[in-house]
């Protein structure tokens, strides 16, 4: 189908139901062949290649009503703008579109990742107290859903704000918190990260050290 938005609603076809149903079928093969061309432009890192297919495949799966794809389609379009460190543009991804769909799914799996996206798109312009927010209702729709990997990955999240904060002796908490809960959970997936963010520690804390003696002198 002729594209005329990356991620805004088309309007409904009208005809037949039989028709529909065609032309639907059809929306969502070209919505998956599209998402699959991104992943790879994305993977080789041509990623303004991948910007425009996975805003194709988001536009045809809207399309087509397959809206869980959908919101797969804007995740994935956000974070390739992320990559390209169009954070605006990302931000607006998700904010104004990809979380509202998910909402109206009722999918709160679906919200707790826009929460995560969002607290690292607010996080990368820079703005603490938004990126703080979100990480928190990420941490909040773990909890209730269960999802430990989620929950720890929101606990990391508050660590790297307070980092930017300066706020050390929170942020080593967060992280010593993070630690905890991942040995608890058997989950070694989030070790580098955690020692990469601990690492962060003494090393501005230096930095900081060096400059106020600098001063003195």
């Amino acid at each position: 189908m002729t594209q005329t938005s990356h991620f805004l609603p088309q309007q409904p076809l009208q005809g037949s139901g039989a028709i529909n149903i065609v032309v639907s079928n059809l929306d969502e093969k070209e919505g998956d062949t599209y998402f699959a061309e991104a992943e790879k432009n994305e993977k080789n890192g041509e990623l303004n290649e991948a910007v425009t297919l996975f805003g194709k495949a988001a536009f045809e799966y809207n399309s087509s009503k397959q809206f869980a794809r959908y919101g797969e389609a804007l995740m994935r379009l956000s974070n390739a703008h992320y990559q390209l460190a169009h954070f605006v543009e990302a931000e607006q991804v998700v904010l104004n579109v990809a979380l509202k769909n998910y909402s109206k799914m009722g999918s709160r799996n679906g919200q707790m990742e826009s929460y995560s996206q969002l607290g690292r798109i607010y996080l990368a312009l820079n703005k603490p107290v938004q990126s703080l927010w979100f990480y928190t209702q990420q941490g909040i729709l773990a909890k209730q859903l269960g999802n430990s990997s989620a929950y720890i990955e929101s606990v990391l999240g508050s660590a790297n704000v307070k980092i930017r904060k300066k706020e050390y002796s929170l942020a080593a908490k967060d992280l010593d918190r993070a630690e905890i809960l991942a040995k608890s959970a058997n989950n070694v997936e989030f070790k580098n990260q955690i020692k990469d963010a601990r690492s962060m520690l003494p090393a501005i804390a230096a930095t900081k050290a060096v400059k106020k003696s600098s001063k003195k002198k």
